[in-house]
């Protein structure tokens, strides 16, 4: 499916994070081009393509899944849709780069995972973060034991968002704070909380009946340690993304984890000492790319596979639960562009 090398890439929808999520560094990438973006709006996809320099408009998303000039898509829709259309790319043969959170629920995503593994394609979670190095140097710290047995790990990921019309609010597309933000807080208390945690309680701060404009969880890992999560996109706490990892020997500190390619600070603290590591500028984003690519074109594996999704969207489930909020839905009709 692939030419010269390099993996075609189809955009579904003019999406705002789309930019600097997959265009930015596709443009000089050797093994990755973006070639073509639909959207429910043709107008809109046509501008979108023509600032951004996309060679190819298709009128809607099953056009742009039936190109055979696509070799995989990049799915950037409304939480709600990210199953219903990496379905789609599926059955349409086409590998898939999802944006998070996977899918609406975890039945869903247990859904995807199985179509995902009796195909051939490659289905990725756009957890970029996961990729970059300093993800990766904290994972070897912990798997060496620089901290001993864990005791605590915490996870935080609050940023504003004071436009409550935006989507990210609105529940029939499955909206809410612990799905945009609170997904990536989830992912890195699992990552570096080494094994899958349970909720034993959850808080919210709600902008409606059913949606969490801030959420609190704490959390229990089987081997005893203990969790929590924050997240909010609307909330006292306008601006925290970090995570912190206590054990008996000492702890470590990670100033804003998801992005540290605008900045960062890895501070370790064992035996009396402290020290810091800094890492690359290059974005999570492209290593993220370098990933997907790899995958595609030399069948090497990846860390946020559908397995993966299933995991943290388990815990997303069970911390609405214990909040006494509904569980998000998969949304049944219409394009969102």
């Amino acid at each position: 499916m692939t030419e010269a090398g390099r993996v075609r890439i189809g955009i579904l929808g003019a999406a705002r994070i789309a930019p600097n999520a997959l265009i930015s560094p596709a443009r000089d990438h050797p093994r990755a081009t973006v070639v073509a973006v639909a959207a429910r709006d043709a107008g809109r996809a046509r501008q979108f393509a023509d600032k951004h320099r996309i060679p190819v408009v298709h009128e809607g998303y099953a056009a742009l899944l039936a190109d055979p000039e696509v070799d995989a898509v990049y799915n950037p829709l409304p939480n709600g849709l990210h199953g219903r259309w990496t379905r789609a790319a599926l059955a349409a043969g086409k590998h898939v780069l999802c944006e998070k959170p996977f899918t609406a629920d975890a039945a869903e995503a247990q859904e995807i995972a199985a179509l995902a593994a009796d195909s051939d394609r490659v289905v990725m979670e756009a957890f970029h973060y996961r990729y970059h190095p300093l993800t990766r140097r904290v994972e070897e710290i912990l798997a060496a034991g620089e901290l001993g047995n864990l005791k605590h790990v915490e996870a935080a990921m609050c940023f504003p968002l004071p436009k409550f019309g935006d989507i990210r609010y609105n529940y029939d597309l499955a909206g809410g704070a612990t799905m945009d933000a609170g997904c990536y807080a989830v992912h890195m208390a699992r990552v570096y909380g080494g094994e899958e945690p349970g909720v034993v309680s959850a808080r919210a701060k709600l902008r409606g009946p059913q949606i969490d404009r801030a959420m609190t969880a704490d959390l229990r890992y089987p081997s005893g340690h203990t969790g929590r999560i924050r997240c909010s996109m609307w909330s006292r706490d306008l601006l925290s993304v970090n995570a912190r990892v206590v054990g008996e020997h000492g702890e470590l500190r990670i100033l804003n984890p998801v992005a540290p390619q605008v900045f960062h600070r890895l501070s370790v603290r064992t035996g009396g000492a402290r020290r810091v590591e800094r890492f690359p500028r290059r974005a999570s984003y492209a290593y993220q790319l370098d990933t997907f690519a790899a995958a595609v074109l030399d069948g090497a594996p990846v860390a946020t596979a559908p397995a993966d999704s299933v995991a943290t969207m388990t815990v997303i489930d069970a911390i609405y639960r214990a909040a006494g909020l509904p569980l998000r839905k998969p949304t049944e009709s219409g394009e969102q562009s």
